[in-house]
């Protein structure tokens, strides 16, 4: 059972005291606690401090916590079981995780907002023609291949070499993609009913690839900014969990970028407890503000695995990613990848190794596009938009946008009618967390863009909460 500490609590909820006519203390922590548990920072089935614990950590009267505690518990936010202490959960309603993000067709009319995918990369055609040409050369061999064409292991090895990760060939195995490279290590490493830590809110296809193996994700919520090393070390401790996946660069859907000093530190909590640490790399490569340093830190031997992919910096359709580990895991990995498939189309390959090898001026007009992209979708939000908190990320595709209320999956399904397919909050996290968020992709044109905007906000109107009148604590909507 996982506990979470009055510190923890305490930092999550940050400034929850009002000024003046805020209300009541209990009413402003019962607020507090609820949003903490709507947004998905503060995960649910985790049992909470004492009362007495609570009161002494945020310096109020043991009264103002079991008030505030019993009308989170009226209204459905949390279950007291007897000797077992109050856990967080969610009242019957919306918020159900919902389908793929990749819903419908091209051709279906509305404006898709659902996906954060570029279209392809101007280099890509000029790839497969390089590919083409290449082939000859290996067409008298067999074609498979389970670790991948060696090529391509060796341009990605000194790939990592030269961003400061010494890499051999022997430490890469291409993969059919960043998710394909997710399922095989939770194939190598995990079992049916095996806890598996994330970051909250995460990519959705990594919690269902999650679910899908019968395992169980393991949440522990992004506070305001960077995230909660100590909530993670937490986890690892309490869950006995045999991996963790955090996406640290330009995280989808927020955006952040985790510093060195705090993989360093989630890597050191890891190996504690011999966890094995995924980090996504998936959006390595679009730092739109400035340069990064991911590997600035004393890699650790083994324990840390790093999966990519060219879907993001290239092309979403080359289905190509692969898995960064130590040599050891790759040679464990081999046969059980053969029971699912015997290796990625040799084509493909080659294109990929020539895209890594000779675009780097086309990343750099990618970067360029998706910033102003980027700064013109937050203007526009701003703008049209108001009430909605939206920040600028340092990198990434998409920006992550906080409503005033819980009406992300309503606005979801009421933007359809006005042409828009959004992806919903819930989505992102599990047991319907993000009621509160939405992710707005900024890989369109920015006419288009400013078209959704204006879409949204009708959509949005036809849900805001009416200025005056009694509100349920879920957000009444009109």
């Amino acid at each position: 059972m996982r506990r979470i500490g009055p510190a923890s609590v305490t930092r999550l909820l940050g400034a929850w005291r009002g000024e003046g006519g805020a209300g009541p203390a209990y009413r402003q922590l019962a607020d507090g606690l609820r949003l903490l548990i709507l947004d998905g920072r503060l995960p649910l089935d985790v049992v909470l401090p004492g009362e007495r614990e609570l009161a002494t950590a945020l310096e109020v009267s043991r009264t103002t916590v079991t008030a505030a505690m019993a009308r989170l518990r009226d209204d459905g936010f949390l279950e007291r079981r007897q000797g077992a202490g109050a856990r967080t959960r969610l009242p019957a309603g919306p918020g159900a995780r919902g389908g793929g993000l990749i819903a419908g067709s091209e051709g279906d009319g509305l404006i898709d907002m659902a996906s954060a995918a570029p279209p392809a990369a101007d280099a890509v055609h000029a790839a497969f023609a390089a590919a083409i040409q290449a082939l000859p050369a290996h067409l008298p061999n067999h074609g498979y291949g389970a670790i991948g064409l060696p090529v391509l292991r060796e341009v990605l090895a000194e790939r990592y070499t030269r961003r400061g990760l010494p890499t051999a060939p022997g430490q890469i195995m291409i993969t059919s993609g960043a998710q394909h490279a997710l399922a095989l290590m939770i194939r190598l490493h995990c079992g049916p009913g095996d806890r598996v830590v994330i970051d909250h809110p995460t990519y959705p296809h990594a919690i269902d690839a999650i679910q899908r193996a019968s395992c169980r994700p393991t949440p522990v919520g992004l506070p305001g900014e960077g995230w909660d090393v100590e909530g993670v070390a937490a986890a690892f401790r309490q869950a006995g969990p045999r991996l963790a996946y955090f996406i640290g660069d330009f995280h989808n859907p927020t955006g952040r970028w985790m510093s060195p000093e705090t993989r360093a530190a989630i890597a050191r909590a890891a190996a504690q407890t011999r966890t094995v640490v995924i980090l996504d790399e998936t959006l390595v490569d679009l730092w739109l503000d400035a340069p990064i340093a991911p590997y600035a830190f004393d890699e650790p031997a083994e324990g840390l695995v790093r999966v990519g992919s060219t879907g993001k910096s290239f092309w979403g359709g080359l289905r190509l990613g692969w898995i960064r580990a130590d040599a050891q895991t790759i040679q464990a990995l081999a046969p059980r990848r053969v029971s699912i498939d015997l290796g990625c189309p040799l084509v493909e390959q080659l294109a990929a190794a020539h895209l890594l090898t000779t675009d780097e001026d086309g990343l750099a007009a990618r970067r360029a596009l998706l910033r102003a992209r980027r700064n013109h979708l937050v203007g526009e939000v701003r703008r049209v938009l108001p009430d909605w908190k939206v920040a600028s990320p340092p990198g990434g595709l998409c920006l992550w946008a906080e409503l005033p209320t819980p009406v992300s999956s309503a606005l979801a399904a009421t933007s359809e009618r006005f042409g828009v397919r959004l992806a919903a909050g819930p989505r992102f996290g599990v047991d319907g967390a993000f009621e509160r968020f939405t992710r707005l992709p900024y890989t369109l044109a920015p006419d288009v863009l400013t078209d959704v905007v204006g879409r949204l906000a009708q959509a949005y109107t036809r849900l805001r909460p009416a200025p005056s009148g009694a509100r349920s604590s879920m957000g009444a909507v009109i």
